[in-house]
């Protein structure tokens, strides 16, 4: 397994790290990904630390906590092997206190993950959406701390705008609190958008990206083929609505570019979206999920070789999209081009 810096932060973690959304299985929507319990999450971590995964994320969300607390019992006597990852800040409930990174809500929902994780620190702490309703000097100073109490060891964002990250990280600086290290971001080759502010800020600014749904919400798992109708047991076919849009040519334009390659190398559609993205600027770690030993084994079957320049090429050309203003060619042409190098 190779390791990474996260953004410039001095903690190194696994180019493929695990998602625990599948752990627990309870409520609407987060709970919706798989329902693995405490003896299948923990042969899936045995797998993980096998290959030389150790960093596990999850989120308070996931499962209404059932997520943490299955993954707590999976890593239980072995914490020193571990990072793990967790999320904060949408809501848990329909009550004033249950939603947001207020400082009371981060105190409370810190120490509840904890104690769900069966854990007394957290490695990295992310937070989950912007509280447009509570001050970033409020915020920063709590998380702050929370590093200092040695609960929280190192912070960072999910789903957060480019300005909401850098007003957040003017704030740090101007106070000296922790700066924000990860970018938990949704990232694909069906979802580019990351590449036009958010990477060239994570470069600028050393914020890594940590993907998730690098497969494009299930659409690049090879299921999904022009001219074949999507299989009836799919799970897209429940979440599809959740998922950021895809236009159909493109898809597909992406899947055949995937197909090719895979014929040429003898890799999976999956295993050569993933490593596509290892290529991609400012990736610390890319997020892979699994439901089952088989969908994890083929997962980590991503790393340990590389796309040739022209592959990569011909992925980035079927991938590739209309840039919106600032970005779209016009601005990228000539004077405009020397001042604003493509960060890709």
């Amino acid at each position: 397994m190779e390791y990474r810096r996260l953004g410039a932060s001095g903690l190194r973690v696994p180019a493929l790290s695990f998602g625990c959304g599948t752990f627990g299985g309870s409520g609407p929507l987060f709970g919706a990904w798989g329902n693995s319990d405490a003896a299948e999450a923990r042969r899936l971590v045995d797998i993980c630390l096998d290959a030389g995964v150790n960093l596990f994320d999850t989120a308070d969300v996931y499962s209404a906590g059932a997520s943490e607390e299955v993954l707590g019992q999976a890593i239980k006597g072995r914490r020193g092997e571990v990072l793990i990852s967790t999320k904060t800040g949408l809501p848990m409930g329909d009550g004033p206190a249950e939603w947001g990174t207020s400082s009371a809500r981060l105190v409370t929902s810190v120490d509840g993950a904890l104690r769900r994780l069966g854990t007394d620190y957290i490695d990295l702490l992310q937070l989950h959406a912007f509280d447009a309703s509570t001050p970033v000097e409020e915020v920063l100073s709590t998380l702050d701390r929370l590093v200092n109490a040695g609960k929280v060891r190192y912070v960072g964002v999910s789903n957060f705008a480019g300005w909401q990250i850098m007003k957040s990280l003017a704030a740090a600086d101007r106070h000296g609190w922790p700066r924000y290290v990860a970018n938990q971001v949704y990232y694909s080759l069906v979802g580019r958008d990351y590449e036009w502010d958010l990477m060239p800020l994570g470069l600028d600014q050393g914020v890594g990206a940590m993907v998730w749904s690098p497969l494009g919400w299930g659409r690049l798992t090879g299921k999904i083929r022009r001219g074949a109708p999507l299989p009836e047991k799919s799970r897209l076919h429940e979440t599809a609505a959740f998922g950021p849009p895809v236009d159909d040519e493109r898809l597909y334009r992406v899947v055949d570019a995937l197909e090719a390659i895979a014929g040429e190398t003898g890799k999976t559609v999956p295993q050569i979206a993933l490593n596509w993205l290892l290529s991609r600027p400012t990736v610390s770690s890319v997020i892979i999920g699994a439901r089952n030993e088989e969908q994890l084994r083929q997962n980590l079957g991503a790393v340990g070789w590389s796309l040739t320049a022209e592959q990569i090429a011909v992925l980035d050309a079927a991938s590739v999209t209309d840039a919106s203003y600032p970005h779209f060619p016009y601005f990228r042409q000539e004077g405009f081009a020397r001042l604003n190098p493509p960060a890709v």
